[in-house]
């Protein structure tokens, strides 16, 4: 018997956001080390999606909205394939491939997936996942993709917080994930709010500091202002790049970030803040007071809740890449993300996109419109399994995930923490930054320069003996 449900207001929002430069696709990688079994690798892939019904239903639209209902024609060889990468099938024809994948939207006449096993890539195998965000967020989908793997996933095998100052946020989103799970709605003032300020934008301004709470917070989202016009803004063509750098080793990112009184999300931040002005400088480009706004997503879920569709919020985080010193810079960040502790930001975000969801769509483009033309990038740091995975025996390598990209932005910052590793990856348009590879090399190169400062710190004997462990004279 077919089945179908009714799309959340949420989930809606990000199926009207699809655009052709820039379709609603979460983007995975997986590295397989060899040798693979490629029929049991696309077996337990394939019979984990079909768990879950919703990849076996497509999108339609109906006078009394959008829904998910079972797709009578579907045809599970539509959505997985085979290849082979053409040339030498190394990295860099890789990271094509998957540029190419994430230029091109998903069918909307089926279930809104793909997944493509490539054979003998590097002696193993890769394997590149397509999945729209209307379906779920990318903690859900991680979620997902533990289903594909060897063994019973238990708790031990699941990311907890990538550092100690991720606590907070569990507080600040307990009363809003609450009203969530309870399926409360968007109140009817605040829709109203939104559709007055996507008509008068500058009377946001009225509502700020006058302690409307939610109001206020949705009149700060929408009159902050932009960051700085830098080449990585602009209009996109939708053709993407995609490329990552050799992970960091997490304890060495732990040891630096206790050293220099930071949290590991603030070193990283300040990571990619040196890697954009070093390379704005390669460039010949101004660098001095540029600030690079980064819209960066917080998971808003209830500890267990695996469940498909989106909870999360969004944070906009102000990058100082216009500082060249790397701990004058790190201390910059740390005070931002500080103060960033205070907000109701993410939560108010979160209900901004169920409001979005109710409205017309052409109040709803406006709207988001507003919050990314004055930002320039998507970053998302999600930690992932701590111990090694296996695959069909195989053992998974390297695992990276890229969110879409929304309205002009036209980047995405994927870090994700895995078995020990902290992996860096970079999507962007061509139009804007066609060379992905010389931005993301430099992340490993700006964090190296913390491990340093890191070793100045440490008493002399410490000193000593770290040098020895890496073979380096004291």
């Amino acid at each position: 018997m077919s089945h179908s449900e009714r799309v959340s207001a949420v989930d809606t929002t990000w199926l009207r956001m699809e655009r052709p430069a820039n379709p609603m696709m979460i983007v995975g990688v997986w590295i397989l080390e060899g040798p693979v079994a490629v029929d049991k690798v696309e077996k337990q892939i394939a019979d984990g999606h079909m768990s879950y019904r919703r990849y076996r239903q497509k999108v339609e639209y109906a006078p009394a909205g959008v829904y998910w209902r079972d797709d009578p024609n579907f045809d599970l060889a539509r959505h997985m394939k085979r290849m082979k990468l053409p040339g030498r099938g190394g990295k860099p024809e890789l990271e094509r491939f998957v540029g190419d994948l994430a230029s091109e939207p998903l069918d909307f006449n089926h279930p809104l997936w793909t997944v493509h096993i490539i054979e003998k890539y590097e002696g193993g195998a890769a394997v590149v996942f397509r999945w729209h965000h209307a379906m779920a967020d990318g903690v859900a989908l991680i979620g997902v993709t533990m289903t594909f793997v060897d063994g019973p996933v238990g708790e031990s095998r699941r990311a907890g917080p990538p550092d100690e100052d991720e606590g907070w946020l569990q507080n600040l989103m307990a009363p809003v994930v609450a009203a969530i799970n309870a399926g409360t709605q968007v109140s009817g003032s605040t829709l109203r709010t939104a559709v007055d300020l996507a008509r008068h934008p500058l009377r946001a301004a009225d509502l700020l500091g006058d302690g409307a709470g939610v109001t206020g917070e949705l009149g700060y989202l929408l009159v902050m202002s932009s960051d700085s016009a830098t080449r990585f803004k602009g209009k996109p063509n939708g053709s993407k790049r995609v490329a990552w750098c050799e992970p960091l080793k997490l304890p060495e990112v732990k040891a630096a970030s206790r050293a220099l009184g930071c949290s590991i999300n603030d070193m990283l931040l300040s990571c990619v803040a040196g890697a954009m002005r070093r390379y704005l400088a390669d460039k010949g480009d101004r660098t001095e007071g540029v600030e690079v706004r980064a819209l960066v997503p917080i998971d808003l879920r209830q500890p267990g809740d695996v469940s498909l569709g989106n909870r999360f919020g969004i944070l906009g985080v102000l990058l100082p890449v216009g500082i060249e010193h790397p701990l004058e810079r790190l201390m910059t960040v740390r005070q931002r993300m500080l103060e960033l502790k205070t907000s109701y930001e993410p939560r108010v975000s979160l209900g901004l996109f169920a409001a979005l969801g109710y409205l017309p769509k052409v109040v709803q483009d406006q709207l988001f419109d507003l919050i990314t033309s004055r930002s320039t990038a998507v970053m998302t740091n999600v930690p992932g399994p701590t111990e090694p995975l296996t695959v069909a025996g195989s053992t998974l390598k390297q695992s990276l995930f890229w969110v879409p990209q929304s309205g002009d932005v036209g980047m995405g910052v994927s870090i994700y923490s895995y078995a020990g590793t902290v992996q860096f990856g970079l999507i962007t348009d061509a139009a804007l930054t066609p060379d992905p590879e010389a931005l993301v090399s430099r992340f490993p190169e700006e964090f190296e320069k913390y491990l340093y400062y890191a070793l100045l710190s440490l008493p002399p004997a410490a000193q000593v003996e770290k040098s020895m462990q890496h073979g380096t004279p004291g």
